[in-house]
């Protein structure tokens, strides 16, 4: 596996290996990976002659300094796990490199990104965007690959490539979850061993809701949601949200869609957790 940090260097190496026939596929990180990442990365490998991995903690998409300076870093590890699972390069950029001046471009995918996520991290998903368009300029893929834990950031990249015409395929990936039901995220590292088992907490709520649900109504079920994370020691609930899964916007009864998704953010310590569940699809 190459490690490569500039873009010059990069689109030389794809060159070459599209220049033999071969298809590329990107996954796009910010690093500190675990087996959530990995199985993009094997998905990828099974489906492109060539996967490119992107590490880069992107500063554009942090609305909080704080979380962007406490966000891990762990490019050696990083890197020992692609190669591992078989990606041909990894592209571990600096902050200059991708950004050689101030990216001034705003993106505006209403009404997908001004709920959940977007009403309570205002400009996250522009540095989203931001640096998920450059990445697909940069390398050009055949084949993009994002995990479903980020649901409304993959419904917003599907739209951003549907409207910029980017001229390839975006592949959604299922959750991974640990033994005990945990998403997988690499914020998981920065919770105490108390707090890792308080997080359990969201995981087991949203399990228990799908089976609440067959027997009641949206209102009742999200106030279940609400009141378990509430009653939980550790957890203060941002948002739950009922949603229709292609449109995000909030549903209020289960008739109202045929693809339900539930998305959560909880706050277990400082530490910010999102899940989600699929109720119908």
């Amino acid at each position: 596996m190459k490690v490569i940090h500039t873009v010059a260097a990069l689109q030389a190496e794809l060159s070459a290996r599209r220049a033999e026939g071969k298809s590329v596929g990107l996954v796009p990180t910010m690093g500190a990976l675990h087996a959530g990442h990995a199985s993009l990365v094997d998905r990828s490998v099974k489906e492109n002659d060539v996967t490119v991995v992107s590490v880069f903690v992107n500063p554009t998409q942090f609305n909080d300094p704080n979380d962007l300076q406490k966000y891990p870093r762990t490019l050696e590890a990083d890197c020992a796990l692609l190669e591992q699972h078989g990606a041909a390069i990894a592209f571990a950029p600096s902050v200059e490199e991708v950004y050689p001046e101030p990216d001034t471009r705003q993106f505006s995918y209403a009404p997908l990104d001004t709920v959940m996520e977007g009403k309570y991290r205002p400009g996250h998903f522009n540095g989203v965007c931001q640096v998920v368009s450059k990445l697909f300029d940069m390398v050009k893929p055949d084949r993009a690959y994002f995990g479903e834990k980020d649901f409304q950031q993959l419904a917003i990249v599907r739209e951003m490539v549907r409207q910029m015409h980017f001229p390839l395929e975006i592949k959604g990936c299922p959750i991974v979850r640990e033994a005990d039901g945990l998403a997988l995220s690499s914020r998981n590292k920065r919770l105490t061993p108390e707090q890792r088992t308080e997080a359990l907490q969201i995981s087991q709520t949203l399990f228990a809701s799908v089976e609440y649900a067959k027997t009641h109504t949206v209102p009742e079920t999200k106030q279940f949601v609400e009141d378990r994370i509430a009653a939980a020691p550790g957890l203060r609930l941002e948002y739950f949200s009922l949603v229709d899964g292609n449109t995000l916007q909030d549903v209020s009864a289960w008739d109202d869609s045929a693809y339900i998704v539930g998305c959560i953010t909880v706050f277990c310590g400082e530490v910010r957790l999102i899940d989600n569940i699929k109720y119908k699809e």
